[in-house]
């Protein structure tokens, strides 16, 4: 198989539909965020995700965990973290039964907001699917993203 080869172009083309698609929903999103919540995509996943975590066994994730969970490097998640926690959404913790790891949770005005920006990014995003739906060489793409199971879970 060569570069060239119809199967890899096929490939390359598919490709490159799926990161359109995930281009025009994360700019139709970010913009609905700035404008109305002034968050941006990234800081809405982090809240969000942060959001989800429990008191219960394995209820806390670690930083590489997040990391995965909002598609970022660890030290890119780290410094989003630090902002966030600037702007007192966030807040950090040593972790009670290991006191080398740290916890990070979403603040009471960071649940707030979060909750604000929750209907605007969903919005944003029926309307970004909906958009690319029209497309074509769009449409299969959004209709397997309506079909997946359930929420993925960072691991």
């Amino acid at each position: 198989m060569t570069a060239t080869d119809p199967a890899m172009t096929a490939l390359a083309h598919r490709w490159s539909a799926l990161s359109l698609l995930h281009g025009r929903i994360e700019n139709c999103v970010e913009r609905a965020l700035q404008a109305g919540h002034k968050l941006s995509a990234r800081e809405y996943a982090l809240l969000d995700v942060l959001s989800r975590q429990h008191d219960g066994e394995g209820g806390h994730l670690q930083m590489r965990q997040v990391a995965d969970a909002v598609v970022l490097s660890q030290s890119a998640t780290t410094r989003l973290v630090t902002r966030l926690e600037q702007r007192g959404l966030l807040s950090r913790y040593l972790c009670p039964t290991d006191r080398r790891g740290i916890y990070t949770d979403v603040t009471e005005t960071g649940m707030r907001l979060l909750n604000e920006a929750r209907p605007t990014h969903n919005t944003a995003l029926r309307e970004a699917l909906d958009k690319a739906a029209e497309d074509p060489a769009l449409a299969p793409l959004v209709t397997a993203v309506e079909e997946l199971p359930g929420a993925i879970q960072p691991t």
